[in-house]
């Protein structure tokens, strides 16, 4: 049995691509152009998961041999158990990535299921606080900024969806050489002011992890 090797994000995007084959052979009638969409198929994949090894690449490519959507649906269910789990986190480690919040509303982690999470991320609404974190290169980090919400849909930075949107603004601990004391540079963005709907949707972390860089001041 392989251990657990695929990430949230990673399995997100497994679906996003069986949901486009089985698009293709359920309204295709061109056998060429469906194995095509299978080919795609194949090369994100691949792409998606270069340390892959042999044994869990036979299982993720099993996905451009299905057919109908009973296959589509029994083979994203048999990958389930191949999902790692978010880092387990506790209401004291929480307070210790923010210190500086003396009464850190944390979120109900009981309720959260780890198998399905790319980040933990949750709001403050009295104090116009949200709170992101993640395991960046093998530590959980942690962010705070300012929660705006705009009461519309817009594309998130972080998912690329459409989706109920806020403004996330977080000063950078970055400071340039020979910068003033007082010298601070805040860097916003949009994303989804859901954070499960986000966490449904991602893809990819590469956004997610240059923006907890640039707000940590870790530079690259």
């Amino acid at each position: 049995m392989c251990k657990p090797f695929i990430r949230n994000h990673h399995y997100n995007l497994i679906k996003k691509q069986a949901g486009l084959l089985q698009h293709a052979c359920s309204t295709v009638s061109d056998p060429k152009v469906v194995e095509s969409v299978r080919y795609g198929v194949l090369a994100k994949i691949a792409e998606a998961f270069p340390d892959a090894s042999d044994a869990q690449m036979r299982k993720l490519e099993k996905l451009a041999e299905l057919n109908s959507a009973a296959e589509f649906q029994a083979y994203l269910k048999a990958l389930e158990p191949d999902v790692l789990e978010f880092a387990e986190t506790t209401e004291r480690q929480l307070k210790k990535l923010f210190p500086k919040i003396k009464k850190l509303k944390t979120p109900a982690l009981t309720g959260i299921d780890r198998s399905f999470l790319t980040y933990l991320g949750w709001t403050d609404i009295a104090a116009n606080k949200m709170y992101l974190v993640y395991e960046l290169h093998g530590r959980l980090v942690g962010i705070e900024g300012r929660f705006t919400p705009v009461g519309r849909k817009g594309v998130c930075f972080l998912c690329s969806k459409h989706e109920e949107i806020a403004l996330f603004s977080a000063t950078t601990k970055w400071k340039p050489a020979g910068a003033s004391p007082d010298y601070y540079k805040a860097i916003g963005n949009y994303l989804c002011a859901n954070s499960r709907a986000c966490n449904r949707n991602i893809t990819d972390v590469a956004a997610l992890e240059k923006f907890m860089q640039d707000v940590l001041g870790q530079r690259q």
